[in-house]
């Protein structure tokens, strides 16, 4: 299945764009974190980044449609 994913902060500068496709296998938040480090293994490096769908924060286990609005929100820091 393929999904559509946005990007913000440093994980739009991994993904070279604010949005990409990808393929996943699993259609849960854990199958598409698999799929992105794969395909962008800089991800790894990040100390931590949320999934959100739908704009809500989503467990490993969320489950994912095509229709799905799927967000990567990466670590913030602030002063």
């Amino acid at each position: 299945m393929q999904v559509k994913v946005l990007a913000f902060g440093i994980a739009k500068e991994i993904f070279g764009s604010s949005s990409i496709s990808i393929d996943i296998e699993s259609n849960d938040t854990d199958g598409l974190k698999n799929a992105l480090e794969v395909k962008y293994p800089k991800l790894k490096e990040l100390s931590s980044y949320m999934v959100a769908v739908n704009d809500e924060y989503a467990n490993d286990k969320t489950p994912i449609t095509q229709q799905d609005e799927i967000a990567i929100i990466p670590p913030v820091s602030g002063g």
